[in-house]
């Protein structure tokens, strides 16, 4: 057996195995899962001209999003944000709270739960969407739409900014190059972990 091949039938194997885990694993994944987006939240830096940080989440989403798989990836994000909204500290600077998620980044931490369902979904459902650039695609996608559109709408409604242009450049513009550096980094590591064929 080649190479290519042993390292495809370990994937193959690997997603076997996570999909055949009983309810109550599946929940450990996710919350471990849930970890993981926290600990990648404390990543952070302040832009001095809005309140939206640059993180490490979006990688942490939308790699965990593929590799928990459909609806686990998702459930995970849901997880993040409902024991954030909790009170467990770990949104971005360890802050924690229901009160958070009416700041101004709220929209796009909503954005990650819908950004995470869709994507593991569409990775599990669609061989294709495991190419390397399907799984890219699919990233930028999830990133720039599912998670930066809720999160451009809520941060208008708190910051009472109308004006689509400045909006853009509090929520969107300056994270445009950061944002597709994680989702290549995502795209890379996903693409190295799923298999190439099979549907789940």
């Amino acid at each position: 057996m080649s190479l290519a091949a042993t390292v495809e039938s370990y994937r193959c194997r690997a997603f076997a195995w996570r999909n055949s885990l009983s309810l109550s694993r599946k929940l450990a994944l996710a919350l471990a899962g849930a970890a993981v987006i926290g600990i990648a939240a404390q990543v952070r830096l302040y832009l001095p001209w809005t309140p939206v940080p640059v993180t490490g989440q979006t990688l942490a989403v939308l790699l965990t999003a593929v590799l928990l798989g459909r609806n686990w990836g998702g459930v995970a994000a849901a997880l993040y944000v409902a024991l954030g909204a909790a009170g467990l500290p770990w949104f971005a600077g360890a802050a924690g709270g229901v009160g958070y998620l009416a700041g101004p980044t709220g929209g796009y931490i909503a954005g990650f739960v819908l950004a995470a369902f869709f994507l593991g979904y569409v990775s599990d459902r669609f061989v294709r969407a495991r190419s390397w650039y399907g799984l890219l695609g699919l990233m930028l996608f999830a990133n720039f739409v599912l998670i930066h559109g809720p999160g451009l709408l809520w941060l208008g409604h708190v910051t009472g900014v109308t004006d689509i242009a400045r909006l853009l450049w509090m929520g969107t513009i300056p994270f445009i190059p950061g944002d597709v550096i994680k989702a290549v980094a995502a795209a890379a590591l996903a693409f190295a972990c799923t298999p190439r064929k099979g549907t789940w």
